[in-house]
């Protein structure tokens, strides 16, 4: 079976497509490495990799013809919070606006299959935690609204023209592959564990906790965290079980326990065996206390069980990804 997966040069889209090469899937990858790397087309053999956008309607029509694609995994997005509340209108212009083209443009070469990366971003401040799928759906950002919105395409879609299609709302992604060449690499990086890590590393000078008065524990944010590795299986028992007939469906994927901030600094600390220097700051506006997932549903309906779930774990196969790309990744 020929996929296609758009963003395949980014942090869970590289992820995925070595999952899915793994367990004999031909894969074409379709990326403008706005924010992906070119680095992870010599990394990762045996993919095929194409330089372009998925607003390209002629581009990705003629991909998806030429190379009789089945099926479609994307990951292609912007999904930095704070950008999508600066600057809205390009968040709906690369996130729905070109999500439409790409969703026209399968629709054009017949192409049954779909794969989403969504995001727990969807739901916005938690009712009642865990967050299941029932939840009410009410983003208080512009990136998880364009995530909602191509959601909600997607029903539609599947009922007027046949679509199959499984969305999966990540909660925090962290970690890298064991083998440690692939990894997380933003620019700027905003995520905790990377942050935290880059400190320990020297790379950065100190890790700020935004609020150390929220109603926890410790009083730090918790904040739920699965590896990327079991994220990028995910996605290939999805497509598994849509193409067996599963229906289309939307998922949570997590580990259903939270970790606050100073927990994560301390067992980074502990992984790393250095001293992470921390200043404290002020919390930042719309930062829930606590966001935990419940995956019951995608485990008990497809089977889904993560291998890496314990944090030192996570943190180590990030740590040995950092170790060995101090600058990130050597894009030339």
């Amino acid at each position: 079976m020929h996929v296609l997966v758009t963003g395949g040069a980014g942090y869970i889209g590289s992820h995925t497509v070595r999952e899915l090469l793994k367990v004999g899937y031909r894969v074409t990858v379709l990326d403008n490495l706005s924010r992906g790397h070119k680095a992870v087309a010599r990394i990762i053999s045996g993919a095929e990799f194409i330089w372009g956008d998925i607003g390209e309607r002629e581009l990705v029509e003629e991909i998806l013809r030429t190379r009789e694609i089945q099926a479609v995994l994307h990951f292609a997005a912007l999904s930095l919070v704070g950008e999508s509340v600066a600057d809205p209108a390009r968040y709906y212009q690369n996130n729905v606006v070109k999500g439409i083209i790409l969703l026209e443009a399968m629709r054009a070469a017949e192409v049954p299959y779909f794969i989403f990366s969504s995001s727990a971003a969807v739901y916005g401040e938690p009712v009642t935690v865990p967050i299941d799928e029932e939840h009410l759906c009410r983003p208080t950002n512009p990136y998880g609204a364009t995530k909602l919105v191509v959601e909600e395409a997607l029903r539609w879609y599947a009922t007027a023209y046949r679509l199959k299609y499984i969305s999966l709302r990540y909660f925090n992604a962290a970690g890298a592959d064991s083998s440690g060449d692939l990894g997380e690499d933003h620019r700027p990086e905003t995520h905790l564990i990377p942050v935290v890590l880059q400190a320990a590393l020297g790379v950065r000078r100190e890790v700020t906790i935004y609020g150390t008065d929220y109603p926890t524990p410790d009083g730090t944010c918790l904040r739920d965290y699965i590896h990327v590795t079991d994220l990028a299986k995910a996605h290939v028992l999805a497509l598994q079980a849509l193409v067996a007939g599963h229906p289309s469906s939307v998922y949570n994927l997590g580990n259903e326990r939270g970790y606050s901030v100073r927990e994560i600094i301390r067992t980074a600390e502990q992984v790393t065996g250095r001293k992470i220097p921390v200043v404290e700051g002020f919390r930042r506006p719309g930062d829930p206390a606590v966001l935990v997932a419940s995956t019951r549903r995608m485990k008990e309906a497809l089977g889904w069980r993560p291998q890496y779930s314990e944090l030192a774990t996570i943190i180590s196969t990030a740590w040995h990804w950092l170790q060995r790309h101090t600058e990130g990744y050597a894009d030339i």
